[in-house]
């Protein structure tokens, strides 16, 4: 049982019985990433967050299309959920999308979200779609070839570059 102790639209602040604070989101059910991949490549997002810049932590962070279940759209599936954040934030479409991994906990000390992890095969890399970004948090998106990641990675977090991980989990599954 918990108690909430702080509550926003978006995110509640709350507390366990013996006094676990823990942040929640109220609007969704789960959480989404999708790895977009061709034969040779894979797609990144460069976003600013800012909770990260508030923090002085980076300015950009790397991350993969990602979104809430359930938060725009009443009673949405996770496939649902996945082509819906695939379109949105990358423009493309997949039909050979596997889930690789669920209830995902990315900080379990601290927020009680989990994550849905998927890879979305996509054979055609130009957009079918508008692509939104975020709210300006998407500033970025970059093909990156599958033999280069691990290099690319490094190179980007020597530049300052945050990598999230839930980013760096999905791309465990590649």
């Amino acid at each position: 049982m918990s108690k909430v102790l702080y509550n926003t639209k978006y995110l509640q602040l709350k507390s366990t019985s013996n006094n676990w604070v823990y942040a929640h989101r109220p609007n969704a059910n789960d959480v989404v990433v999708i790895l977009p991949v061709t034969e040779d490549e894979v797609l990144f997002l460069i976003e600013e967050r800012p909770p990260l810049q508030a923090e002085n932590k980076g300015k950009y962070s790397i991350a993969v299309p990602a979104g809430l279940v359930g938060d725009e759209r009443l009673g949405e599936s996770i496939d649902d959920a996945i082509k819906a954040e695939l379109r949105e934030e990358a423009g493309l479409e997949s039909q050979d999308i596997k889930i690789v991994a669920k209830n995902v906990a990315s900080s379990a000390g601290c927020v009680s979200e989990t994550v849905t992890l998927a890879i979305a095969k996509i054979n055609n890399k130009e957009p079918v779609c508008p692509v939104v970004n975020d709210g300006g948090v998407i500033v970025d998106r970059i093909w990156v070839k599958k033999s280069d990641i691990k290099d690319w990675l490094r190179n980007k977090e020597q530049e300052g570059y945050i990598l999230t991980a839930q980013t760096l989990a999905v791309l465990y599954y590649l």
